[in-house]
């Protein structure tokens, strides 16, 4: 559970509490387990994403 105090500045609180969710990965986490996927699909994907992220950490 993410807690935030509050010390009279209440848009500050919000957005430092809505940077800590985000952090945490529920908004994600919710978009992942609103739909099923099968197995092989969901294989396929994080092959997809690793292949990805190497393309993108590439160092020359």
């Amino acid at each position: 559970m993410t807690k935030v105090v509050v010390n009279g500045n209440l848009e500050k609180a919000m957005k430092t509490w809505k940077m800590k969710v985000a952090k945490s990965g529920v908004p994600s986490e919710l978009k992942k387990k609103k739909h099923y996927t099968k197995p092989g699909v969901q294989k396929r994907e994080a092959k997809k994403e690793m292949i990805r992220n190497a393309r993108k950490h590439k160092n020359y």
